[in-house]
């Protein structure tokens, strides 16, 4: 029997199905209840869900919100890299642990904390919007206060028979007038403190946004920045540009071997490598154990041997593992490269560049392939 018919239910309904219901795709009947309101766009989600859900309970992966994250990604192909792997380790027959998921895909929860963080950041700047607005609103009541104290002393001045009471009543009104001031000047200066505390809040915020933590290199969404930017200036110029994804070679290896604080130091070592290579390439982490490159002024060629020849440079080091003191030895590399203007957009020059990697990756590793 196989795994997905000792998942069924005791209706004949397989576990995709009960996944399915979870999240409120039933099996209704065609044209019963909301379902059949807008069955297309229904009938796609099913599908989806059903697909992730044959994907966990195929692998016997744990229903958790990570690998839900993961499935979706590698059911839908929104996660390239992570799809292209699942889909070679399935075609050698071997199944998809949750180890080998937790080691070659990282859940990014660093990516919710930051979202978080952004939110309350979002609700102290509404609270000081708010404040520096009252303080405002405040001294504006106050100056057209003192205009209507000033006014009732003028007309006042004119009943008035003697000096001293003029100047009685206008030390009166100047007091009021100088302790008003002072308020106003505290709350204006905790205003300014705070908003000057909100401006470096949001600049670390936005730095947080757009780089890796651990190799200090520009995160995926900051590359894709650059890439726009790139690619305008690029024809603006007539340049060459062409677009590079690394993966590190038997990466996985390492890990298990060495463990998750070495891996990490490898996967620094190599970002390092990378962005040495040219002031005019630009460089991003581009998740796990993989980047991508940006070369500006450079054709398909010029970019491989660019890339080549940080690939040699690297591959002739030897690592040490500073815990237990072993030789790690020799740490390599493979790489796609393309031209960024044969292809309509930056996802679809990723792809080719994913599939110039993986041709990379058969072909022996720790070699430069180009599409």
């Amino acid at each position: 029997m196989s795994y997905e018919e000792r998942i069924a239910n005791a209706d004949g309904t397989t576990g995709g199905n009960r996944l399915l219901r979870l999240f409120g795709f039933g099996s209704r009947e065609a044209g019963q209840g909301p379902a059949s309101t807008r069955p297309s766009v229904q009938a796609e989600r099913a599908a989806l869900m059903g697909e992730i859900g044959d994907f966990l309970l195929r692998h016997q992966l744990a229903i958790s919100a990570e690998n839900l994250s993961r499935a979706h990604g590698i059911t839908t192909g929104l996660n390239r890299s992570l799809s292209g792997k699942v889909s070679l380790l399935e075609c050698t027959g071997e199944p998809v642990t949750q180890a080998w998921l937790d080691d070659v895909a990282p859940y990014d929860r660093d990516t919710h904390n930051q979202a978080r963080e952004l939110d309350d950041l979002a609700k102290s700047m509404e609270v000081s919007v708010t404040r520096f607005g009252e303080t405002s609103r405040n001294a504006q009541a106050a100056a057209s206060s003192y205009g209507r104290d000033l006014q009732a002393q003028v007309e006042a001045v004119e009943e008035v028979r003697t000096s001293d009471d003029v100047i009685a009543n206008l030390t009166q009104i100047a007091r009021a007038m100088l302790e008003r001031t002072r308020t106003m000047e505290e709350e204006m200066r905790a205003s300014e403190l705070e908003s000057r505390q909100l401006r470096r809040s949001l600049e670390k915020a936005r730095h947080d946004a757009t780089v890796d933590h651990l190799t200090n290199l520009p995160n995926r969404r900051a590359f894709e920045a650059v890439f726009a930017t790139e690619k305008i200036a690029a024809q603006t110029e007539l340049e060459p540009l062409c677009v590079a994804l690394c993966d590190i070679d038997f990466f996985k290896n390492v890990n298990d071997k060495h463990g998750h604080e070495t891996g990490d130091r490898v996967i620094r070592a190599v970002g390092q490598a990378l962005d040495r290579i040219s002031d005019r390439c630009h460089v991003a982490r581009h998740g796990g154990e993989e980047f991508a490159l940006l070369f500006r002024g450079l054709d398909v060629d010029g970019a491989k041997d660019a890339l080549d020849g940080a690939r040699e440079r690297f591959a002739a080091r030897h690592f040490v593992d500073k815990i237990s003191g072993n030789p790690i030895g020799g740490v390599t590399f493979s790489g796609g490269v393309v031209n960024v203007f044969a292809h309509n957009d930056l996802s679809d020059a990723l792809r080719a560049a994913d599939e110039a990697l993986y041709r990379a990756k058969e072909a022996g590793r720790n070699r430069i392939e180009t599409g």
